[in-house]
């Protein structure tokens, strides 16, 4: 096992303007090629944590999966981010993950924040998903799920090295956001990386940012504080496999099973 290279991406999201935003952040991207090896950006990077689906959804593998597929490749990077998305009879939050080869994995959402109305707006996804990219086996979550450790538990229909979420995560609650990142990766013996957007949203609702990279202790490796960043943490892989064989906690982990 060797590292991973993953770069969070902690900015501003211009309000319900897909096109601007994709364009911002092509340019802020484009000093990345060839040295990382993931890009996170924040959830619904595109409009930023609108109701507003029925006007601004995309289609599967409408413009910003062109957009994702182009640039994975053109920085050789994977790169991810969520996206609303219209399916056939209902609207998504998807967490989308491109690599260069232009393979898209994605996650819906499956705790949408009802305090924000999005359960009035939104179908709740049904399966956790967990990708495999350049040794890493990354899962993936989306913002509220942080909330629910029994749905990000590691177990053996969902083993992950780096646990991933991307977020709207108001300044507010940013106390629970960084308690609970730890905390994630602590029960879960993992990596997780967290990337929130900074600046206030449409609604004028503040996010504080926060991004940050814990190690599998807990420990921050990295944290973002309130300005715009983009910023690279290398992962050591050796090192958590070494911990796991050493302080096999997850042996002794409660078996359950979740419901639909």
């Amino acid at each position: 096992m060797g590292s991973l290279r993953v770069t969070l991406v902690q900015q501003p999201l211009i309000w319900e303007d897909a096109g601007a935003n994709r364009a911002r952040f092509a340019d802020l991207l484009a000093p990345l090629v060839g040295t990382t090896d993931l890009i996170v950006l924040p959830e619904m990077f595109t409009t930023g944590f609108s109701m507003q689906p029925a006007a601004l959804a995309e289609s599967p593998e409408g413009q910003t999966w062109a957009w994702l597929r182009s640039q994975a490749k053109l920085l050789d990077s994977a790169i991810a981010g969520s996206v609303m998305t219209r399916e056939t009879e209902a609207c998504v939050n998807r967490l989308l993950i491109a690599t260069p080869d232009g393979r898209i994995v994605h996650y819906d959402k499956r705790h949408l924040f009802r305090m924000g109305r999005e359960h009035e707006n939104y179908q709740p996804g049904t399966q956790p998903v967990a990708v495999n990219w350049r040794g890493l086996r990354i899962g993936l979550q989306i913002c509220y799920d942080l909330r629910f450790p029994v749905w990000s538990r590691r177990r053996p229909d969902f083993d992950y090295d780096l646990l991933l979420y991307v977020a709207n995560w108001p300044s507010a609650r940013s106390f629970a956001w960084r308690q609970l990142l730890s905390a994630r990766a602590i029960e879960n013996q993992c990596y997780v990386v967290g990337v929130n957007r900074c600046g206030a949203d449409g609604h004028g609702v503040a996010h504080q940012g926060d991004s940050a990279a814990h190690d599998f202790l807990g420990a921050a490796l990295l944290r973002l504080g309130e300005e715009a960043g983009c910023v690279t943490v290398t992962l050591d892989l050796a090192a958590l496999q070494r911990f796991r064989e050493r302080f096999p906690a997850h042996q002794d982990a409660d078996r359950f099973t979740l419901q639909p």
